[in-house]
């Protein structure tokens, strides 16, 4: 991809063919993915849209986080990176991207699932950049569990305060610092509609997202700061790979949609820049899906 503007047969846009079975442990390094997802690079280009906003991203060093990173710089905002130790080289990367839109970037490494980093987080993130004005909640935890009887407590629990807890632990501490007109996205997902039996925990802390993130909403409507949600649908990202599927599933991934494909994080890039931007103005409590054509509901 060198343009991800110019029009084409989505069909065809990305490769349909089968990935080839891969596993890393948990969280995994984007970069060595076979093949690597497309997060913009070298496809975004920015206009101008989000010059001079301050931008807290989770999960920024790969997948859907490092495209709304890469994008939100490249829109003319400074981009805090949240994200695990382990995945240093993907963000390193990311940070390199950024600073070569000419905006700054601000690394910071950490477990959000502990409530005192996600709050020190948001208090780091805020005094590096001189501000903040925009959050886009996109970290999160998928591992796939067959049986019932095998999800264990300790796996429940983690993905709920990845996925969930950290949601919670970041917006209120960041809400006290947000201006009028700031935007905080959250990342939903097809599996809050459509569930696969073998998420269970990942697919019920997606539905608590949305319900979160339609009722802060309503909550902080009166204070101008809008609350949005991104719902993807087969997105090929390190998460897939880190236990997220089983093996066998890798290699047809995505190939069950409408589209026949799986999608690639820069395909929603421009989702994250619109609902952090001034252009979605009277959007606020939605969730919008990019999931290939299994629609949500």
């Amino acid at each position: 991809m060198t343009d991800q503007y110019k029009m084409q047969n989505p069909l065809t846009q990305y490769p349909a063919t089968d990935f080839p079975k891969q596993h890393q442990p948990a969280p995994g390094v984007q970069a060595e993915m076979r093949p690597v997802p497309d997060c913009g690079e070298k496809s975004y280009r920015g206009s101008g849209r989000l010059q001079d906003r301050k931008a807290l991203v989770t999960g920024a060093d790969s997948g859907i986080g490092r495209a709304a990173a890469i994008a939100y710089a490249r829109e003319g905002a400074d981009v805090a990176l949240s994200y695990l130790p382990d995945e240093q080289q993907d963000a390193e990367e990311v940070a390199k991207l950024v600073e070569q839109a000419g905006r700054k970037a601000v690394l910071l490494p950490g477990d959000i699932s502990q409530e005192a980093f996600s709050k020190k987080l948001v208090a780091d993130a805020h005094k590096a950049l001189g501000g903040l004005d925009i959050l886009a909640l996109v970290a999160g935890k998928q591992v796939a569990v067959e049986d019932v009887a095998d999800l264990s407590s300790e796996q429940f629990r983690k993905t709920y305060e990845t996925n969930v807890f950290a949601l919670h632990w970041i917006t209120q501490a960041a809400l006290p610092l947000l201006p009028a007109g700031a935007s905080i996205i959250t990342t939903s997902s097809i599996q809050a509609y459509q569930p696969s039996p073998n998420l269970l925990d990942y697919a019920s802390t997606k539905a608590a997202i949305i319900a979160y993130t339609r009722a802060l909403a309503k909550q902080v409507a009166a204070k101008g700061i809008r609350v949005n949600c991104v719902a993807p649908g087969p997105i090929w990202t390190p998460l897939q790979i880190c236990g997220g599927q089983p093996q066998d599933a890798i290699p047809t991934f995505g190939q069950q949609t409408p589209l026949k494909r799986a999608g690639q994080p820069a395909e929603l890039a421009g989702v994250y820049v619109y609902l952090a931007s001034q252009e979605s103005s009277y959007v606020t409590a939605e969730v919008h899906g990019v999931t290939g054509g299994n629609h949500l509901g």
